[in-house]
């Protein structure tokens, strides 16, 4: 199977392969974004929405509320040693 082949199980009626097909196209358009906004420096934005995922395991972990603020460190492994400070 080549890479631009999409292999559909044979017992899939139209409307599931479909379905497939859409989420390979949603996926491989996703990674496509990412590799765009990555090659252009988008790292900062990507953190910014990935702040209140941060935000909710350490309340997960922790057991308290936290705020991250916009100058928190955009390396998760970074924020996280900082947590105490949040």
């Amino acid at each position: 199977m080549s890479a631009n082949e999409l292999d559909i199980p044979d017992d899939a009626d139209d409307a599931e392969a479909a379905a497939i097909a859409a989420a390979v196209g949603a996926h491989v358009n996703d990674q496509a974004r990412a590799a765009a906004a990555a090659a252009a420096g988008g790292d900062d934005d990507a953190w910014r929405g990935r702040k209140w995922t941060f935000a909710g395991r350490i309340d997960g972990l922790q057991g308290r509320s936290i705020r991250v603020p916009e100058t928190a460190p955009t390396d998760a492994w970074t924020a996280a040693g900082r947590t105490d400070r949040f």
